[in-house]
């Protein structure tokens, strides 16, 4: 979620020398200069790194990409020049020709490191695309308990992942595939894996910790949340004076007074200026927190490091409890 990762955040979980787990940070809004300069913070955490990969993955939003081209294809040079270990793409109507631009760009020439791409389906022909025309290395399998976008439509996470998994098994050359969409701890993890996931991917989790930039006002939401307390929703992207989403996608939020007053038909600009004030005196009744449906299982703000070992040893656990099926 891009209001709720930083450079720190990811750079942190990337630190544990666990050849399982991998970080990705969100750069949706960022600007070449504010890039270089998260990039040069969490290379402070990799100082014997030499010419290997830079151990974190970048998120890029299609649509914002398209938006300034320019731009774009600058923040891309950058992510190569720092040889990132990983790209991902998600929600654009022509996510191929910024795959193409990572591929085949003069940055990318230059890079001592090609880095893995990673796409996210919100459907199964999303995914097939990704993963038979584009040959991808990794497919993320979003489903509709995700928290921040995802696909109005989206089946849950356990049917897309089922559906694509089942769809690319007789493929040669068949990318990895990711669960996404609601997971918060181990258990969850690896019911995921034993279906046949190569990982999971998680973010609501991590938007509860003293990494993660999201305001303690948000951080506090999503500790008092419960699953039902979250809805899919365009209305609070237009209390932000967002419109620019692919029509396919919508987001997973808290449901508060924004979504009510967008429902009961208040005109767009009386909730945009509500939203504006209710920010500024950190008023929750009004405001946007985005979040998945795995919130029911947060309670608690830990360190990364921390909840990434959480994590590990939940998984262990599940899947040692799983084999016993089997005596």
């Amino acid at each position: 979620m891009a209001f709720a990762s930083s450079a720190k955040l990811a750079v942190r979980p990337a630190s544990i020398h666990n050849p399982g787990g991998a970080a990705r940070t969100s750069i949706a809004f960022a600007t070449p200069d504010s890039l270089r300069e998260d990039l040069a913070f969490a290379r402070e955490s990799f100082p014997d790194l030499g010419d290997k990969p830079f151990p974190i993955g970048l998120g890029f939003i299609g649509w914002l990409l398209d938006a300034n081209e320019e731009q774009s294809r600058r923040l891309f040079d950058i992510a190569l020049e720092n040889n990132v270990q990983a790209i991902w793409l998600a929600f654009g109507v022509d996510l191929h020709r910024w795959l193409h631009y990572v591929r085949t760009s003069p940055a990318a020439a230059r890079a001592a490191h090609k880095p893995l791409i990673f796409v996210q389906a919100t459907s199964l022909q999303e995914a097939l695309v990704a993963a038979t025309e584009w040959k991808v290395d990794v497919v993320i399998a979003q489903g509709t308990e995700a928290g921040g976008h995802g696909g109005a439509a989206a089946p849950s996470t356990m049917v897309i992942l089922s559906e694509v998994l089942a769809a690319l098994a007789n493929e040669a050359r068949a990318p990895l595939v990711l669960a996404a969409g609601g997971i918060s701890n181990g258990a969850q993890v690896a019911a995921y894996l034993t279906a046949g996931a190569a990982g999971a991917v998680l973010g609501t989790r991590f938007a509860l910790t003293p990494e993660s930039p999201y305001p303690d006002v948000n951080k506090a939401a999503i500790a008092a949340a419960k699953s039902s307390d979250t809805v899919r929703t365009l209305a609070l992207d237009w209390a932000w004076n967002i419109y620019s989403w692919p029509e396919w996608i919508n987001g997973r939020g808290i449901r508060t007074k924004v979504v009510d007053d967008i429902e009961a038909g208040v005109a767009h600009e009386t909730v945009q200026a509500r939203c504006a004030e209710a920010a500024k005196v950190n008023d929750p009744s009004y405001m946007v927190t985005w979040c998945g449906q795995g919130v029911s299982l947060i309670s608690e703000s830990k360190p990364a490091k921390a909840v990434v070992e959480e994590l590990h040893a939940d998984l262990i656990r599940a899947l040692q409890r799983a084999l016993q099926l089997l005596a």
